[in-house]
């Protein structure tokens, strides 16, 4: 059995299931030894609306995740999405001490792009170097060490709301857990989904969760633009569960078995048997019925995202298209209507880049708890800490900071 420090988890609190990850990491090698799933309780589109049924459901994925992997689960690497999450890409420039760029002028020019007006309510999660330039010469990735006199750098700024970050982290620790680092989810799902040349060449990343569907985009290498929308497989459920007139646990699960996004690839005459509401007989539909509720809301959520793209003039940026992800993305037929809507190449993105128990993570549900792992594997560092007390959001922050610092040492 491996020691608590080789061992990473991470842990995707979602509005519809809770997906805790164990894995162990060898060096590069990262080796997934235990997952437990759980039906999620108390979250509203990414964010915590009952704490004790989000605690409790939080427990029972750990409790899972602890027998399959035979380990103790003390501190976790969690998501974070929703509504309130709000991204925003800027420049900072200061002039370069000693004609030579040292880490404390990428320090210096990382606090100035960050220093900008930040509403009370509001805390940055994510600050991230999308490139650098020294005199004019840009698309440069590690200034340190290089002569000039002025440093340029452009970084993408990620904020949260303040109270939805914090009762993340409080439903962890009420769960026995530390927080380790709470990550923007598409950020850590790129980490299992997306190849390298993908995101030099530019891609966009969809992920289709159960309350927000999240975008990200890279080029270059880093990542460009993110933003969060409010709509998710829970309105594809409830479409159904209107439609159809059946419970909405009997349409999610009618959802999974037999939903596809595009009514022309399914025959006519392929029927299931809808349970009814009221203690009415259950009845038969068509298969093509179900799915005729639930493409136009697949259609709504992807052209949003077009959308999107459109208005920041980003869908010529990603000439190697579309990569879904996310439970909702497995429904069948949901690729080719990507594909219509965004005139590019589209894939679902499953897991990559690990193994061990493989086949148990390979569902695009599962690229954020994996993706979680592989970010903690980047960035583990040996010391841990306990966050009850209520700085807890700004430890995370200075563990975020002294990882990106001591990167470029």
């Amino acid at each position: 059995m491996a020691r608590h420090e080789e061992l990473i988890v991470g842990l995707d609190i979602g509005t519809t299931k809770i997906c805790c990850v164990v894995a162990e990491v060898d060096g590069e090698k990262v080796d997934i030894i235990g997952i437990g799933t759980h039906p999620s309780r108390g979250l509203r589109k990414g964010v915590v609306i009952d704490i004790e049924a989000t605690v409790e459901s939080i427990r029972k994925a750990v409790d899972e995740a602890e027998l399959m992997a035979g380990c103790e689960i003390n501190s976790v690497y969690v998501g974070i999405a929703g509504g309130h999450i709000e991204a925003r890409n800027e420049i900072g420039m200061v002039a370069i001490k000693d004609r030579e760029v040292s880490a404390a002028d990428v320090k210096r020019v990382i606090e100035q792009a960050q220093a900008i007006a930040i509403p009370a309510d509001r805390e940055v999660i994510h600050v991230i170097p999308q490139e650098y330039e020294i005199d004019g010469q840009g698309e440069i990735k590690q200034p340190v060490g290089m002569s000039g006199v002025r440093l340029i750098a452009r970084v993408h700024i990620v904020t949260a709301a303040v109270t939805s970050a914090q009762n993340l982290i409080k439903c962890c620790n009420r769960a026995g857990l530390n927080v380790t680092d709470i990550v923007l989810e598409p950020l850590a799902s790129s980490e299992a989904v997306l190849a390298r040349d993908e995101m030099a060449l530019g891609v966009a990343l969809i992920d289709m969760g159960g309350g927000t569907t999240d975008l990200a985009l890279f080029q270059d290498g880093s990542i460009k633009h993110s933003a969060v929308l409010s709509l998710g497989g829970y309105h594809l459920t409830n479409d159904a569960a209107v439609g159809l007139r059946t419970p909405f646990d009997q349409a999610e699960r009618i959802k999974r078995r037999f939903g596809c996004a595009a009514a022309r690839l399914l025959p006519a005459d392929e029927l299931l048997v809808v349970p009814s509401v009221g203690g009415r007989a259950p009845r038969e539909i068509s298969r093509k019925m179900l799915s005729e509720f639930l493409e136009p809301r697949i259609e709504e959520i992807l052209t949003l995202v077009r959308e999107e793209l459109v208005k920041h003039n980003l869908l010529g940026h990603i000439p190697s298209g579309v990569v879904l992800t996310g439970g909702s993305s497995s429904l069948e037929g949901i690729p080719e209507l990507a594909e219509e809507i965004f005139e590019l190449p589209v894939r679902r993105g499953l897991p990559r880049g690990i193994g061990g128990l493989v086949d148990r993570v390979q569902g695009p549900e599962f690229a954020t708890g994996v993706g979680l792992v592989l970010f903690g594997s980047k960035r583990q560092s040996k010391a841990r800490f306990r966050v009850y007390d209520g700085s807890t959001f700004r430890k995370v922050r200075a563990r975020m900071r002294e990882w990106f610092y001591g990167e470029l040492n």
